[in-house]
């Protein structure tokens, strides 16, 4: 085996290993949007209970209170309580 081959594949191995890392970093991040996107609907499903309160579950709404969470559910509350929805 000459030299270049091993540095090549030294080589190869490193990048695979960072491309590896950078995939696992984006599926977190995904994870992390799913799960609040779902909380967010659960919280919507939760605050529609309430006898006072109709927010119609929607993709809009579900991603205001996926991605503001608690506060997104509030303003969502707060639009509903001006007449928006």
């Amino acid at each position: 085996m000459s030299i270049e081959l091993i540095v090549l594949g030294i080589i190869i191995l490193i990048v695979a290993f960072a491309a590896l890392g950078i995939l696992f970093k984006i599926a977190g991040l995904l994870l992390k949007i799913l799960v609040h996107v779902i909380l967010g609907w659960i919280a919507l499903f939760l605050v529609n209970l309430l006898p006072f309160v109709h927010i119609p579950i929607n993709i809009l709404t579900i991603l205001i209170a996926g991605f503001g969470g608690i506060w997104g559910v509030l303003l969502l509350i707060i639009a509903q309580i001006l007449g928006f929805f």
